[in-house]
């Protein structure tokens, strides 16, 4: 297997297309790129802005160049000598008139043979979520109706821009298709049937992809299923146009593990393969995955660990508890959202496990399995089991009996509760356990990841995937212990600091962590700005908005995004208020993407658009002079946790464009496309010693270190982590570890809580500052080279002062 040194994510679509791509494969190889890291490029729905509502598995999409386009890109890729990685989606295609499997489905219904492709209950006709109002609402006020197709003449329902197939017997068994007393009759003669789409969270007769409608569950463990999604996939592999995959949200498939043994049989031992796996706390991947490991969102939690400062987060909390009230209490605002996805969002998939648990014990009430089986969706600490026939594993079991102590905590009967543990545990309910594991990921990260981490704003650099911001930082100790773990269990997992996915970017990261050090002038300045910019406050019905706890997220979300928003003031203010509708929606408090409160949300717009209009010139330098010194500590977090991807154990995956810098916004913020002939200047200017000081160290550190790391690919891939302990009075302002393998050595040394200690114009402290502190190394002796400044370092003894005088990081290389 040839294993990435390194990765290099691109979305596609956006206007990125694979030629564009093409021309820039000259600058990732002399950055020093091994693997391009593909979002989605088979057909999706027409102007996808991702590429996850796939049509069309076996068709590289037309609008990024086809099957033609991608030739051309394989080829630029293999004469620069790189490879190519795909992100693939098992999971879910789209529910559109553009696929023609989900097509033939509508048309046919259960006799398609298609219909098994799909996770349909088939009990009912399939319901289809498209009206803005009751079906008969609809009729009476003549939006919906049949008319023929231009392009074939076959008859087709229209409701507004949506055209749905007939099924061909249904037309000519009436009378006159044109005639809208007809309509009625037509609809009910289908396989499916027209609800209202907020309904879909009640009643919706297919498995979804979370709560999008549009994305229809796929159903891979079925032989032809498989092979039928997966031929051109397996085709690119065995012509060896690419090299490895990146399987999309492998929780949601109802067995992935034997997923991944069939497709590890079919691609062979040697295709580098990841999976999106979102790790809880002391979570590991099943041992018998036949994988490389993660997309490598653990890493980010890794470094939140490293960089937030444990006694200033908690006075943070302090200062934020006091206006935010509840909503300062993250286990209970995470009960909450846990119940608010257990019991609307995803009522229909809760109600049909309910069914399926009376069907077997008609003597339990459905209030007294639904409260069980609610109880236990809230009680899973991780996203899910993984059973698969016969009982739980040793690891899964530890898990569930766990998630059953504690929904017992919350049940006054538990009869419910002890025989669903018993069939979850012994597998005898095998269609209901894989629907509850199915299940329990979805209400985890839209209770997580699009809820509460958009109620809970203590420290939002902590609202990460797969992050816990409700508990304490472990500090330099636990990232040695995760890094140790890490090289152990996955030495070639992904280690990502910005995606497609992340809430921000990881410079904007990086900076919000420095909040930790100086919490005392963090929350007198939010109370300052409050005040400055209470004027923008709205009243409605006697309740001003945005609230307190709305506008620290505001401050906290503009200080992330400020040092990378540019000159162009019209696009700042589109990007933050962009921002601001999602976070407020997201939350599901006052406004959500169901029920839009527009009043509500044009407030906050409104007061969020003041904060970064050049007229509140009061304003604009307060933030500009408070922020100073924190994007200052917050550019050095961001050289050091750049080092420590590039070194620590895993594969460095590199976000597009965060190389110069990303002080990016969720997306779609963080999903604009990304210019690359912009990025090749920056690298000219770099090697020329002119041009944004930050962008050029930062990027002149990525292409050091991807080079070494192709020039000595054991060392990462196999070489032991060894932690490296500080001895001295700035101690805690620096984490160090080796790499070693046979006879090299290599000594990573970054800066960390330097808050008010950067030398003006500088990334340093300076050589005094350090004083008399040493890394403690008895074992491993110089002469070193620093490879990021090519000088020589002949000491025994590794002062600070020395080393990070004058640079924030120091990466030694010894050969004994």
């Amino acid at each position: 297997m040839i294993v990435p040194t390194s990765t290099y994510r691109i979305q596609f679509r956006n206007g990125m297309t694979f030629d564009r791509v093409v021309k820039a494969v000259p600058y990732l190889r002399d950055l020093g790129v091994s693997h391009l890291y593909a979002s989605p490029i088979f057909t999706a729905v027409k102007g996808s802005s991702h590429g996850y509502d796939v049509t069309n598995c076996n068709e590289i999409d037309p609008d990024l160049g086809g099957r033609q386009g991608f030739e051309r890109l394989s080829e630029a890729l293999k004469h620069e000598g790189m490879g190519l990685i795909l992100d693939v989606v098992p999971n879910h295609m789209a529910a559109s008139v553009e696929n023609p499997w989900w097509t033939h489905v509508l048309k046919f219904g259960r006799s398609s043979r298609y219909s098994n492709y799909f996770d349909i209950d088939w009990s009912e006709r399939l319901t289809l979520p498209v009206l803005g109002k009751a079906f008969d609402q609809a009729l009476a006020d003549g939006e919906i109706v049949l008319r023929p197709d231009q392009s074939t003449s076959e008859w087709q329902l229209a409701y507004f821009d949506t055209l749905l197939p007939l099924n061909p017997a249904s037309v000519t068994s009436v009378a006159d298709p044109a005639d809208p007393r007809e309509i009625p009759n037509v609809h009910n003669a289908q396989a499916w049937r027209l609800i209202h789409w907020k309904d879909a969270a009640s009643h919706l007769s297919y498995r979804r992809f979370f709560e999008v409608t549009g994305l229809v569950g796929l159903r891979v463990e079925e032989d032809d299923v498989f092979d039928a999604s997966h031929a051109l996939i397996l085709d690119l592999v065995r012509s060896r146009q690419v090299q490895g995959l990146r399987l999309d949200h492998i929780d949601g498939l109802t067995d992935p593990t034997s997923y991944l043994r069939r497709l590890r049989k079919k691609i062979g031992p040697d295709v580098f393969l990841v999976v999106e796996k979102i790790l809880g706390k002391a979570e590991t991947l099943p041992f018998d995955w036949p994988v490389q490991g993660t997309t490598g969102y653990e890493f980010i939690t890794a470094l939140s660990n490293l960089f937030i400062e444990p006694e200033g987060a908690g006075a943070i909390g302090e200062s934020y508890a006091s206006i935010a009230g509840a909503s300062s209490n993250y286990r209970q605002g995470l009960r909450e959202a846990k119940s608010l996805m257990a019991e609307q969002n995803f009522r229909g998939e809760t109600r049909r496990l309910i069914r399926l648990a009376r069907s077997s014990r008609t003597d339990l009430s459905e209030d007294e399995i639904g409260e069980a089986i609610k109880e236990i969706l809230m009680a899973f600490p991780v996203y899910r089991t993984y059973g698969q026939q016969g009982a739980l594993d040793q690891q899964d079991a530890a898990v569930l009996q766990r998630v059953l102590v504690e929904a017992a905590q919350h049940l006054e009967h538990h009869d419910a509760l002890d025989w669903i543990g018993s069939v979850l545990l012994d597998g005898s309910q095998p269609e209901f356990r894989a629907r509850l594991q199915q299940l329990s990921g979805p209400i985890m990260a839209k209770a997580v990841e699009d809820t509460l981490f958009y109620r809970f704003n203590r420290l939002l650099a902590a609202n990460e995937v797969g992050g816990d911001p409700g508990s304490d930082p472990g500090g330099i100790e636990a990232f040695h212990e995760l890094m140790m773990e890490r090289q152990k269990r996955q030495p070639t997992g992904l280690s990502a600091t910005s995606t497609h996915d992340t809430k921000r970017g990881e410079d904007a990261r990086a900076l919000l962590y420095t909040l930790s050090e100086d919490p005392d002038e963090w929350t007198a300045a939010v109370a300052r700005w409050r005040s400055l910019n209470a004027r923008y406050l709205t009243d409605l019905s006697g309740r001003t908005v945005p609230e307190p706890d709305v506008e620290w997220m505001l401050y906290q979300a503009l200080a992330g995004m400020w040092p990378g928003n540019g000159p162009d003031a019209e696009n700042t203010a589109r990007r933050f208020t962009e921002y601001v509708e999602k976070a407020v929606r997201e939350a599901k408090l006052t406004t959500s993407w169901t029920n839009v409160d527009e009043a509500y949300e044009n407030a906050v717009k409104a007061y969020a658009a003041a904060l970064v209009s050049t007229e509140n010139a009061s304003f604009r330098r307060d933030l500009i002079e408070t922020l100073g010194p924190f994007v200052a500590a917050g550019a050095v977090n961001s050289l050091s946790q750049t080092l420590i991807k590039l070194t620590a154990p895993g594969i460095p995956d590199i976000y597009q464009g965060s190389e110069a810098s990303d002080f990016s916004l969720v997306d779609p913020d963080n999903r604009r496309r990304v210019d690359f002939e912009r990025l090749a200047r920056t690298a000219r200017r770099g090697r020329e010693e002119r041009g944004d000081d930050f962008q050029r160290r930062k990027h002149q550190m990525i292409r050091t270190v991807l080079h070494l790391r192709r020039n000595h690919p054991d060392l990462f891939e196999e070489g032991s982590y060894l932690p490296i302990l500080a001895k001295g009075r700035r101690e805690r302002n620096v984490v160090a570890y080796a790499r070693c393998l046979g006879s090299l050595t290599l000594i990573v040394v970054a800066s960390r809580m330097m808050l008010g200690d950067i030398t003006t114009g500088t990334f340093s402290a300076g050589a005094g500052f350090w004083e008399n502190t040493v890394l403690e190394s008895p074992s491993i002796n110089g002469p070193f080279t620093e490879l990021l400044t090519g000088r020589e370092v002949h000491q025994d003894s590794l002062g600070l002062g020395e080393l990070l005088g004058h640079e924030p990081v120091a990466l030694l290389m010894t050969r004994r």
